[in-house]
């Protein structure tokens, strides 16, 4: 694990720059009791938040995004996956808001093709420098190959489902167009290395992404899976990256998928089905704006997960297909800021991050409820280039600056890989979110694991309503520790308004937009993770040790309990 140190040890300076009115509250009506056992594993804890992507390809290499790329290397050693739309889209490399282009497809006057690999290249570079892994989408249309009218590129937000998201009016230049492509990437980078890739192909074609009839999405499918394989046998291919089937449109697409993949007459092969090596599709949330607060749309995010685990596990052909959630977010606008609506304000502060923790822990649950294969899960946020800082936009940092958000991914990179026993008094199952969001008491709950000589604890404090409230006063118990263990260092690293929180500081800092480079240096300081004191020795008593502590509401707490002793 590469952690800097930078951001494993805060300087006081740095908290006494933070808001002195938000200091943690000690009373509250009941003490939440979690019960921790080392002795209960549970087996390997999936790593399915690893899986990052935007929409803007260009923001990539910029100096902001390959920073921000050698930061996803830096947060496990698992593989991080980065997903990214407008690879094949036609344009100058400029990118804007939900817009990114390669131009690696041109026509002469004639009507022939000419390939340009030089800015997806310096794509593709860039994932390969940091040490991060492309999930590849192939999309979107090259302006010479669709068969939509004019205009091409869109002007976010008006006119946006322009040229670009229509069928080729020429398939067999389209899957060589695939072909070529793959086939670059292969003598560019390796066949080794494109074997550990992922390929997709398209993006929600359910819905104003795809101007064309599914059947023509099939079509689609099948073609571009057959070019990608001829150029890189044994691939791994998935699809059909639609919309969350949280209600009958998007459910019956994604079912009717799956049934063309299993049963269908492939369009390339003429054989019966098609190649489905992973499935995935989109689950969002709806927060909204509630008598000037935010309130988080949980629920509905939630139920679209489990009813795509359910349309997985109806088809005995692909019930233990990996599932990857292609975008797993609070909502769908990426790109819309908190100034435009701002419901998305929790984009700044440690709300994103404790929300994000509660998905994806309910999500694992879920997958295990209904017997499916959860591989990974998408947070749709990268960072935008030439933008306001903090402008309420989805993103893990903001012009350079790490965002709350990104510290609660570095807890749960810190975290170990065998799961152990949890139970906690103020748990909400994931089923009873799913119906109806945390509106009442707020979730208060953990996830734990072990590894060599060390216990992980990630727990978190979360409801829907973003308002003041009380901390929670936690009772934490790590029992079943080696029996002569005497011993134990104890760090506990926290997120919240007071702590590894950029935004806080920026706000006290009166929200320069042109910070001094003193300024700058403290903000990226403060974008760090924070420890909170120094590392304590703990005694254990009969292979148990107990911690209590005050939990902010829309925060996060990871303590971890190491020891040397054998």
């Amino acid at each position: 694990m590469k952690i800097r140190q930078r951001m494993l040890l805060m300087t006081a300076a740095i908290s006494t720059l933070m808001l002195a009115g938000l200091s943690d509250s000690q009373d509250m009506r009941s003490t939440v009791i979690i019960e921790v056992d080392a002795s209960k594993p549970l087996g390997a804890l999936p790593r399915i938040w690893t899986y990052f992507g935007y929409d803007e390809p260009n923001f990539t290499y910029s100096p902001n995004g390959k920073k921000l790329l050698k930061e996803f290397a830096e947060l496990s050693p698992a593989p991080v996956y980065l997903r990214t739309h407008n690879l094949l889209t036609s344009g100058d490399g400029t990118g804007s808001l939900k817009w990114g282009s390669t131009n690696v497809y041109t026509e002469d006057p004639q009507g022939r093709p000419a390939y340009d690999w030089r800015i997806v290249d310096r794509i593709f570079d860039a994932y390969q420098e940091a040490g991060t892994r492309p999930l590849v989408e192939i999309g979107f249309m090259p302006e010479a190959l669709t068969a939509g009218p004019p205009p091409y590129q869109h002007s976010f937000p008006k006119d946006f489902a322009t040229g670009w998201s229509y069928p080729p009016k020429d398939y067999a230049k389209w899957t060589e167009l695939v072909f070529r492509f793959a086939k670059h990437l292969r003598e560019r980078y390796g066949e080794a290395a494109v074997k550990t890739w992922l390929w997709e192909v398209w993006n929600e074609p359910d819905i104003f992404y795809w101007h064309g009839t599914p059947e023509e999405y099939f079509r689609l499918y099948d073609v571009s899976a057959d070019a990608v394989r001829r150029a890189l046998p044994g691939a791994n291919i998935g699809g059909p990256d639609s919309t969350g089937p949280g209600n009958d449109r998007a459910a019956n697409f994604l079912r009717t998928f799956l049934d063309h993949c299993a049963h269908g007459k492939n369009y390339a092969t003429g054989q019966t089905g098609a190649p489905l090596d992973f499935i995935s599709f989109h689950p969002k949330g709806s927060p909204e704006w509630l008598n000037g607060r935010a309130r988080m749309g949980m629920a509905q995010q939630l139920k679209a997960i489990d009813m795509g685990f359910k349309v997985v596990a109806s088809f005995q052909e692909w019930r233990n297909t990996p599932i990857i959630l292609g975008e797993n977010d609070p909502e769908g606008c990426a790109a819309c800021s908190a100034k435009e609506r701002p419901q998305n304000g929790y984009r700044n502060g440690s709300l994103y991050g404790a929300y994000t923790v509660v998905v994806l822990n309910a999500a694992v649950a879920l997958a295990k409820e209904d017997g499916v294969n959860l591989r990974g899960a998408v947070t749709w946020a990268f960072q935008f280039d030439g933008q306001p800082y903090f402008e309420g936009l989805r993103e893990l940092t903001t012009n350079g600056i790490d965002k709350p958000v990104l510290n609660a991914f570095r807890m749960l990179g810190l975290v170990g890989e065998m799961q152990i026993s949890v139970a906690s008094s103020a748990a909400i199952p994931a089923q009873e979110i799913a119906q109806t969001g945390v509106r009442g008491q707020p979730d208060v709950d953990a996830i734990a694991a072990l590894k060599e000589k060390e216990v992980e604890v990630l727990v978190v404090n979360y409801h829907d309503d973003d308002v003041p409230s009380e901390n929670a006063t936690v009772d934490l118990i790590v029992k079943g520790l080696t029996p002569k263990l005497e011993r134990v260092l104890v760090e506990q690293y926290r997120i919240d308004a007071t702590h590894s929180n950029s935004y806080t500081l920026w706000k006290q800092m009166g929200e320069p937009q042109q910070p001094t480079k003193e300024q700058y240096k403290q903000l990226e300081m403060a974008g760090q993770l924070q420890m909170q004191g120094s590392p304590e020795p703990v005694k254990v008593v009969d292979g148990a040790v107990r911690r209590r502590f005050s939990q902010p509401r829309e925060g996060l707490s990871l303590l971890r309990f190491k020891w040397d002793e054998k």
